[in-house]
């Protein structure tokens, strides 16, 4: 294990350009706020085509656009809305939403529930840098950092260097210091 953490330590740290694949899981670096964090409440989602803040089973969105009010409810650390709005997605067994139930859940101090979400995400999507990241900064946060190291050299060789996901959970593993995001 101090082979794996000196290797991770002696990477030189840089600012890297976030990755934009979708195919990572979903958004690389936080989502900016919209209207539905700067205007709505208690977990409402703006429409614009309403023009005004609904209840996200009261939307016509797609499950791209209500994905994006997940992420922006999750960041801005309204976890019990992003499930909210998570629970009316039409696909759950999507690696992105999984995703997002495990980030919520592990924010929420539910890492064992977490976990198995982000495993459900991985085993749907091998390629999921994001599940594998998030799910790698819960074992920092627990102190589990040879797991962690195990995560950053996946997202690594499944072509992840540099991409968000990569540089956050290598930041993580250097300082154990995990992003709030």
């Amino acid at each position: 294990m101090r082979i794996l953490l000196a290797v991770a330590l002696a990477l030189p740290t840089y600012v890297a350009m976030p990755h934009a694949g979708l195919a990572a899981g979903g958004g690389s670096s936080p989502p900016k706020p919209t209207n539905t964090t700067r205007k709505c409440l208690f977990g409402r989602v703006w429409d614009q085509n309403a023009g005004r803040c609904l209840k996200p089973k009261k939307t016509n969105f797609s499950d791209d656009a209500l994905y994006d009010a997940v992420r922006e409810l999750a960041y801005d650390g309204q976890y019990e809305h992003a499930q909210k709005a998570l629970s009316e997605m039409r696909d759950q067994e999507d690696d992105r939403v999984l995703t997002y139930w495990g980030f919520t859940y592990r924010k929420m101090g539910e890492i064992d529930l977490a976990n198995l979400f982000y495993e459900q995400a991985i085993a749907a999507n091998p390629d999921n840098l994001l599940a594998r990241s998030y799910m790698a900064q819960g074992f920092v946060e627990e102190g589990k950092t040879d797991l962690a190291v195990a995560q950053w050299r996946e997202i690594k060789a499944r072509g992840g260097e540099g991409s968000w996901a990569e540089v956050s959970l290598r930041d993580a593993i250097r300082t154990g210091l995990t992003y709030s995001y």
